[in-house]
C-alpha cells in the first residue's frame, strides 16, 4: 500500500499535514483531506511541496522510482532548459500530471505554462501533486 510520503514525494508540508489528520478509513478521504488542506499552506509551504517533486526529466539516478516509471528515462535537453527557465520565473519546480505522456508533449504544455501568472502556476501545480498521489494510491 502506498503511504502518504510516497504519494506525496516525502514528508512535505501537505504530507504533514494531511497525516496529523489522520487516520482515514480510505484513500478518497486521504485525497479529500489534501485538497482541503492545499488551501491552508503558508506561500513557502506551497513551495516546499512543489519542489519535492522530480523535475520532469530528471536523471534517472534523482527520480524516486515511481517518478522514474510515470516519466520514463528519455532524457530531453529542452526539458532541463524549460524547468530552469520556468523555476527562475516562477521560483518553485514545474509539477504536471505526466501520466505516461511522451515527453515532447510536456516540452509543449511547459512552454505555454511560462506564458501565465505565478498564482495560476501554484495552484496549478498543487492540484496536479494531488492529482499524482491519487493516481498513486490506486496503482
Amino acid at each position: 500500500m502506498t503511504t502518504i510520503e510516497e504519494a506525496l514525494e516525502g514528508s512535505t508540508p501537505l504530507a504533514e499535514k494531511v497525516r496529523a489528520g489522520g487516520p482515514y478509513d480510505s484513500t478518497d478521504e486521504v485525497i479529500a483531506r489534501m485538497r482541503a488542506m492545499l488551501a491552508t499552506l503558508t506561500e513557502s509551504e506551497k513551495v516546499a511541496t512543489l519542489n519535492a517533486h522530480p523535475r520532469i526529466g530528471e536523471k534517472p539516478g534523482r527520480l524516486s522510482a515511481r517518478s522514474l516509471q510515470e516519466q520514463g528515462s528519455d532524457a530531453r535537453p529542452e526539458l532541463d532548459r524549460l524547468n530552469a527557465e520556468y523555476e527562475r520565473r516562477f521560483g518553485f519546480r514545474f509539477v504536471v500530471f505526466v501520466n505516461r505522456r511522451p515527453k515532447a508533449q510536456i516540452v509543449e504544455v511547459l512552454r505555454q505554462r511560462l506564458r501565465r501568472s505565478r498564482e495560476q502556476e501554484m495552484e496549478d501545480g498543487l492540484r496536479a501533486i494531488v492529482d499524482i498521489a491519487q493516481d498513486r494510491f490506486r496503482s
